[in-house]
Order: structure tokens, then sequence, then C-alpha cells
């Protein structure tokens, strides 16, 4: 049998125990030194590849691996995951199953030390990794103290400081700012120059897709397009959850050829032959909120450790608001949501929920009022099975309703894994359990922490449906999120954190056209503003071709 890629994958199938297929028939070569972005939807087996490929599948989750894999010339069934570790780099999809040491400079370290490296080779490879994702102010801290982003980086900087032949990262992206997002694309860019062999499982195709050599889409465990990008995506990529990028859109919606990857193209070829436009449609609105507060934080400061996290945070959000809370990794977001909740109690200033301060209130008792969903729902679940997840909640609270429970169950597309534990599904799924189960008592307050991480295009669409239905309804939903394109179509304010403090509040075009706000905060401009303001146009983010009829009048 002739070997020829870095990957070789052969009639490749597994099953996890008591479980169906997740891979099936798979083959796959990838040739050394090639950038592949894979993709497909949640649950379609791209987390199970990328753990096959270092032999986590099957030697760690057991199940039945059929056919051939070979990384790096070796069969993965007959090398243990130790072996392969110094061959094939993965980081996970959530960064803490992999970070478990006392500070993120052992964090660094360790693998460094298990292939047996000199303490200078170990302290410079450190050094270099630290310094190439800015962590250099992390390394004396514990990964316990860092937010979801930080974090992120600490896994993707310890693969990267063994340099490994073969590098797979599980949506790397999911909770980066754009600045931390930005520099993690430029590595991958310059140690694919150097032959490095790069895999990128990631949902967010414009995040990588000018970058990569090849696309492979996995659907229900089969690949199922496989090819450049540019191929690629002159199909119809949506049938398998999958969003191409916005130029990509636009130029489709226009009739036009070309497929541009990234805005400057998209521009560049605009301003070679223009598309009739007029101005974009605006989203709905839903009018400006007279009502009284249904969250008030006055004046909050609060403390980790000794390190001050908030630091004179203000704001108020109303009944029926939907408000997007964004800002770099490490600005206070998090912390300051858990105020909500009473997981977190102010150092200085005050919290309010429909209109009583949190001091002194349970956590149940705020329950009841605010629903929060965690960034990494792997905090949140405890139940032995998918449907008693859903039912705790309500039933703790005497809240329950079987009618409430099947509406979210259809809703969020989890019937067929009621019966299945929790700590078996992919992130994504894991994600959309989380929702259902905060969701199942109906709290008037909900809050999402990185709703879209993990999560396919047909997942984003229903859950931009069920906030708009939410906020008709009255509920006031609060979203911390780096996905500025989803806050962009969902939330009409924005209000901006850097370094613990409120620096921006107002509508997203407002806060995307304040560069200084912009810079201050890490933050970059959606697609959809720079193209709108590439163009000339209204930046609110909506974008359509002229109808002819009415561009004759």
């Amino acid at each position: 049998m002739a070997w020829v890629g870095a990957i070789e994958a052969r009639g490749l199938g597994y099953r996890y125990p008591a479980e169906g297929y997740a891979l099936r028939e798979v083959n796959l070569t990838i040739a050394p030194g090639e950038y592949v972005l894979l993709c497909g939807a949640s649950g379609s087996g791209k987390s199970t590849l990328c753990r096959a490929l270092n032999g986590l599948v099957p030697h760690f989750h057991g199940g039945w691996l059929e056919g051939h894999l070979r990384v790096d010339g070796l069969e993965t069934r007959d090398h243990p995951v130790a072996e392969l570790f110094a061959h094939v780099g993965l980081v996970f999809q959530n960064p803490q199953a992999q970070l478990f040491n006392s500070t993120v400079e052992r964090e660094l370290a360790f693998g460094l030390e298990s292939l047996g490296l000199s303490p200078q080779e170990i302290r410079r490879r450190v050094r270099w990794a630290a310094e190439v994702l800015d962590i250099e102010h992390l390394l004396e801290r514990s990964p316990r103290q860092l937010s979801g982003g930080e974090e992120q980086l600490v896994a993707i900087g310890a693969v990267l400081a063994l340099r490994p032949a073969i590098l797979v990262l599980d949506e790397p992206f999911a909770n980066l700012d754009p600045a931390g997002a930005a520099r993690v694309r430029a590595i991958l860019r310059k140690i694919h120059h150097m032959g490095t062999t790069v895999v990128v499982a990631e949902h967010r195709l414009h995040e990588l897709v000018a970058d990569a050599d090849r696309m492979v889409v996995l659907h229900r465990g089969q690949v199922v397009m496989d090819g450049p990008p540019r191929q690629v995506l002159g199909e119809d990529v949506a049938r398998y959850g999958l969003e191409p990028p916005l130029p990509v859109r636009l130029f489709r919606e226009w009739g036009r050829p070309e497929i541009p990857l990234t805005v400057e193209e998209a521009q560049a070829l605009l301003a070679l032959t223009p598309s009739p436009l007029r101005p974009p449609t605006p989203l709905p609105k839903l009018g400006e909120r007279e009502g009284p507060p249904a969250l008030e934080v006055r004046d909050l400061s609060f403390a980790f450790d000794g390190r001050r996290v908030l630091q004179g945070a203000s704001l108020t959000v109303r009944r029926g608001e939907c408000v997007a809370l964004v800002g770099a990794n490490g600005s206070g977001k998090t912390t300051l949501i858990k105020h909500f909740v009473g997981l977190h109690r102010p150092v200085r200033g005050q919290v309010l929920v429909l209109g009583r301060s949190t001091r002194g209130r349970r956590v149940a008792d705020l329950a009841r009022q605010v629903g929060l969903v965690f960034q990494n729902p792997n905090d949140q679940l405890f139940a032995p099975s998918v449907q008693e997840e859903i039912e705790a909640g309500p039933r703790a609270l005497g809240l329950y309703d079987p009618a409430c429970r099947e509406e979210l169950i259809a809703l969020f597309g989890i019937k067929p894994l009621l019966a299945r534990s929790p700590y078996r599904l992919s992130e994504g799924e894991k994600k959309r359990v989380t929702f259902a189960a905060v969701m199942a008592w109906r709290p008037e307050i909900l809050v999402l922490d990185e709703p879209t991480t993990g999560q396919d295009k047909p997942f984003r669409d229903r859950l931009t449906r069920l906030l708009g239905e939410l906020r008709a309804r009255g509920h006031t939903v609060v979203l911390v999120t780096h996905d500025l394109e989803f806050a962009e179509a969902n939330a009409e304010r924005w209000v901006v954190l850097a370094q613990g403090r409120v620096v921006a509040d107002g509508s997203p075009g407002a806060v995307m056209a304040d560069e200084a706000v912009m810079v201050e905060a890490n933050l970059r401009p959606t697609q959809a503003f720079q193209l709108a303001r590439a163009l000339g146009l209204d930046t609110c983010g909506a974008f359509r071709r002229e109808n002819p009829a009415e561009a004759s009048t």
C-alpha cells in the first residue's frame, strides 16, 4: 500500500461507544505543507476527525475504528497518543480541556518538557510562543483566572511551541476577539509557509477561506465536497449548514460570476465593474425603549485575586431591548454578566435586576428572572441525559411546562440527542442543550455568553428568529460576543468594554464608525460595514441589488 500524504484516510469509519457512526467511509489525502479548511454543520464529524488525527480516537474515547488513517507516516491505530503527540499538535475546541498547569508559563512549557528538550530550548520556545500571541503579560497568571479568549490563546501557544509537523485546530477563533483572531491567522499563514501541514475546523468561513489551499466539507460523517475554496464556494454550500463569506453571497445575489473571498477583492472588482446598488434596507427596529430598566449597573467595580477586572462600569438595559456587550478578551464582559445572577458580588457600586438590588439576594432567586447561558457549556451541564438536563432547572424552580419543553426541543433540533449523555456531544450540540435548559423556565431576561460558538448557519438563523420573537414579547436579551456579524444583525445597541470600563454605547454603525473606540477595544468592523463604507452606502449592514423596474423610475 503506497502512502503519499502527510494525512491519509482510506475507508475511515468511527463509532463512539453505544452510538452511531460519527465518521463513515472517509477518503482523504492531505499533502505535506497543505493548508486545509475543514467545515460542516454541527455534529458533521469535524471534531471527531480532528481527534482521530492525533489518536484520541480511538485510544482515549474507545469505540470502533474502521479503515486506515496514517499521519506523518504513522498508522494511528498502531501508535499511542503519547507517540503521535510529537507529530500532530491538536488545539481543542474547548481550551479548558487541555489546560491544567498552575501558570500559563508552565502550560506552555509542559509539552516541551515531555519531549525532553533542554531547559534553554524550552525557555526560548516559551518566550517565542508568548511573544507571537501577545500573551507575555499572562505568563505568571493561572489559566483558571483567564477569560475564554485568553484561554484559547494559551492553548494555541502550548501547541505552537511544540512545532509539530501537522497542526490541527478545532474552532480556534470561537472565543477570540478580532485582534486575537488576526494574530492567529497571521501565525497560521507563517507556519504554513514554513512547510507545516495545517488543518483547521471552523464554521466562520470568512476567517480563513482566503488563506486555505483547500476546503473539505463534511456532512453526516462523510466528505461531500473537496477542492480549492473558490471552487467549493461556487457551489451551494448552504445545504450543508455553511454560510459563505458576505462578498461571495453578495456577488451571487447580484448575478456576478466572480467569487471574491475578501472585502478587499470585492472592492477591487466593484471598482472595475460596478453593480447597480441602492442604499441597504435597515434592520427592523422596535422603537426607542422608554419603559423601566431591566438591568442597571451603577459605578460597578470588581477585583479577582487582587486584579481589578471592572472599574466603574455603568450601563442601563431597558425591558425589551437586545444589547450586545462587545470588547477584547479580558475586557470584563463575562465578569459583568455574572453579577446579573449573583455569581459575583460588587466590590463597589450596585447592580439592579428589575428594579431590585442584587445585594443579599440568592442566586436561585435571581435565576428566576435572569437566565444565563455560559460561554463554556461544560460549566453548566451536570445531568446524565440531555432530557434530564433540560428538565432540571424548571422542575427545581417549580416552573416546568411540558409544552415549552417540546417547543424548545424542536426549535434547537435536539430530539435525537435526548437519551444521550450531554458530555458525549459536540461542543456545538452542548451549547444548544444549555440554551434549551435555561430557556425552559422562560426567564424575563436572557443573557447569552458567546451564543454562536461552534454553531452552524441553520442554528444561527433559528437563534436570530428566536431573539426577534422574544423581543416582540417584551423579553430582554443581552448578548456577549466576539461575533460582530451576529451582534450587528441582532442587537440595536452595542456597549463596548475596554479594560473593565464602558468606553462606548450606541448603535452598531455608530460604534464601528468611531475609529478611536474600535482601536481601544481591539475590535474590527464587520465585512458588511467595511463594504458599505467603501461603496458610499449607509453602514447598516444589509445589501441588495437594485430592482431594474425601480431603477428605471
